[in-house]
């Protein structure tokens, strides 16, 4: 697959919690933005969208427009940041403490191979999809994990200029499924050891789950 990208929202409200920076809240003695960038710890770049305090070296830092504005504005902020050659991004929200490198080795895998179909018609060989523009994990019950995934950078670029001109020239409160809409998703369950990595913490009881899996 090659080198890819990260672009890791952090710049959300958390109204369930009081308004705290929720990224910044420790599991496991670290906080969650920090053990999601952790995980895509060889992506190139490695971009934090967001409020950002101490970060680790080389990670890159902006804010949506405007700030507050949401994830699709955030992560056309983060794409705005991207080396001109960049083909992959894993966008990751920065609340999802369970993610380890394994399990974005797993997207990156399923990102490069295409899906046998079946026989194509008039008995010609197998068949098999073109390769999706992005993958996902979903959870048990079938729900998409947009915001933990591997996608091609050319594809979510289309996605936000339609979505832009969709919107007057503006993304501020555009939700991640119409920026998805359209797009080839290939959805991937997890089949790995250890706790989901799609968890993502909205309320003070998700985080104290994850502390108990993250012992």
């Amino acid at each position: 697959m090659g080198t890819y990208a990260a672009v890791v929202l952090a710049g959300g409200a958390a109204r369930r919690m009081g308004g705290v920076d929720k990224p910044a809240l420790p599991v496991g003695g670290r906080p969650m933005r920090d053990r999601v960038l952790a995980a895509v710890a060889d992506a190139a770049p490695r971009v934090l969208v967001g409020p950002a305090g101490a970060v680790p070296p080389g990670v890159r830092v902006t804010r949506e427009d405007p700030p507050g504005g949401g994830p699709v504005a955030a992560a056309a902020a983060g794409l705005a940041l991207l080396d001109p050659g960049a083909n992959l991004v894993a966008l990751l929200a920065a609340d999802l403490p369970l993610l380890t490198r394994a399990a974005i080795g797993e997207l990156l895998t399923h990102l490069a191979a295409p899906r046998h179909t079946g026989p194509a018609s008039g008995g010609s060989p197998v068949g098999s999809e073109r390769l999706p523009d992005g993958v996902c994990f979903v959870d048990a019950d079938g729900r998409r994990q947009s915001l933990c995934g591997v996608w091609r950078v050319a594809a979510l670029r289309a996605g936000l200029d339609r979505l832009a001109a969709e919107r007057g020239g503006s993304l501020a409160g555009a939700p991640v499924r119409a920026l998805l809409a359209g797009l080839v998703v290939r959805e991937v369950p997890w089949s790995g050891d250890g706790p989901p990595p799609w968890f993502d913490c909205d309320t003070d009881e998700d985080v104290r789950r994850a502390e108990e899996w993250a012992r």
